[in-house]
């Protein structure tokens, strides 16, 4: 496996977005997976999931949409990281974050180790969130959304959330949501199932029933738990349908 900490150019403005890069050493392109990230930053836990799709074969892109305000978050997982994280958040717009996942997009789309337009996006949090406004956008393959809070809630920014948009989803989707996540609660679920149902888009949802918000965190450390195998199982079928 290949890592480097790269840097960006954002769409239409002279700032850069950091981003974390994981890739395999196969000699063949292979597709890539855009991972964003939760309200703490592309810190370690994130770029652990990036090297967890590389050793799946694919590449990973970690990207920072906070670079505008935020361009080195790494925010500690209590209180005051979570209103730090808020904020970065609140300035992430349904513009700002199309123009950096078309950005990464590009970027992944010129490298020779890249499978021509064969991309996903895998969110967590607030970018399981941004993972659904994803599948809205051409070039897009496939969406997979970890306990996105701003799915069925307005985005931190104030915008309608991602579900008021249902029908410009495009790619299919897979949403993993946590039963005893006491930030989506059970009501909030249904209505994402029962929206995508009746607009007759393609996606999987699956509910564990016993764990909380941000359960795969530490995925790449804990699979011997049922649950996060089952789910990694799960993203990895997807991906596999998804990006043939």
């Amino acid at each position: 496996m290949k890592t480097a900490h790269i840097s960006l150019p954002a769409v239409g403005e002279s700032s850069r977005m950091p981003s974390y890069l994981a890739r395999p050493d196969a000699a063949e392109p292979a597709a890539a997976v855009i991972i964003l990230q939760e309200v703490f930053g592309v810190n370690a836990y994130m770029r652990r999931i990036t090297d967890l799709v590389a050793s799946a074969g694919y590449v990973g892109l970690a990207i920072n949409y906070y670079h505008r305000t935020h361009p080195d978050l790494d925010a500690p997982y209590n209180d005051e990281g979570i209103a730090v994280g808020r904020k970065a958040a609140a300035g992430v717009t349904r513009q700002t974050f199309f123009a950096d996942l078309h950005a990464a997009m590009d970027y992944l789309n010129e490298q020779d180790f890249v499978r021509f337009n064969h991309l996903a996006t895998w969110g967590f949090c607030f970018g399981g969130s941004m993972a659904f406004l994803s599948s809205m956008q051409r070039g897009i393959s496939g969406a997979v959304c970890f306990y996105g809070g701003q799915i069925a809630k307005p985005l931190m920014s104030g915008e309608p959330g991602g579900l008021e948009h249902a029908d410009e989803v495009r790619a299919p989707l897979f949403l993993a949501f946590g039963g005893a996540d006491q930030g989506i609660p059970p009501d909030e679920v249904r209505r994402v199932e029962q929206t995508l149902e009746a607009k007759h888009k393609r996606f999987e949802l699956k509910l564990y029933p016993e764990q909380g918000h941000g359960f795969f965190r530490e995925s790449s450390q804990k699979f011997d738990v049922p649950d996060i195998a089952d789910a990694w199982a799960r993203v990895q079928a997807f991906l596999q349908k998804t990006l043939a």
